[in-house]
């Protein structure tokens, strides 16, 4: 099974858009370990309208759209590494994580540890806009500091030449693609809307 894990710079960066546009053109399963907040759509049920990906379910659904530490605590749950596996049958698969690689599962474990745990590689998805190297560079940072292979960065929003040229400069990272804010965002925008030979190059060489 080739799968790529989808961690952010930060929360609402795109990672689910970004995750339902890679489903879309890589013909993958889509899988979210941890789902904080259920009030309303879910990033599962964002994901399979908007590419009508196989969902797998949530290894933990909590409540408060908090970071799953303090969600857990408020639902009595506790989240350990063991309890996650990666789901069986699929080719491909797109993992996307609670907002950035540091955010805490536990009082002791990271995202970067659950990462880890799954053996993937990791697709860094950063916004176009003013901030992103700053945020780029040091989710990069900790990402490495964990020893955890980086496929690449995805950038959102306006097109940013001068940034993207900065974050593979300083980060000494490929940027892969760069997904623009779409004014209509369904299944058919994402469709139309063509991921570089680069990304998909990368993408099959997991």
């Amino acid at each position: 099974m080739k799968a790529v894990f989808v961690t952010g710079t930060d929360t609402d960066v795109g990672k689910t858009v970004a995750s339902a546009w890679l489903c879309t053109h890589w013909q993958a399963d889509y899988w979210k370990p941890i789902q904080s907040g259920l009030d309303g759509q879910t990033d599962s049920d964002k994901v399979h309208l908007l590419s009508g990906a196989r969902i797998h379910p949530e290894t933990h659904r909590l409540t408060q759209p908090l970071s799953p530490h303090q969600a857990a605590d408020l639902d009595g749950v506790q989240i350990r590494l063991s309890d996650f596996q990666l789901p069986q049958g699929p080719e491909r698969l797109v993992v996307e994580g609670a907002g950035g690689c540091l955010v805490p599962l536990n009082w002791r474990e990271q995202t970067t540890d659950l990462i880890a745990a799954l053996d993937l590689c990791c697709l860094v998805v950063a916004r176009s806009g003013l901030g992103t190297i700053n945020h780029t560079c040091l989710s990069i940072q900790a990402l490495r500091s964990a020893n955890i292979p980086i496929l690449g960065v995805l950038m959102t929003g306006p097109q940013n030449d001068a940034n993207r040229e900065a974050i593979e400069h300083f980060g000494q990272i490929p940027v892969l693609a760069c997904l623009p804010h779409f004014d209509t965002l369904n299944a058919e925008a994402l469709a139309r809307f063509e991921p570089t030979d680069r990304l998909m190059k990368a993408l099959e060489s997991l």
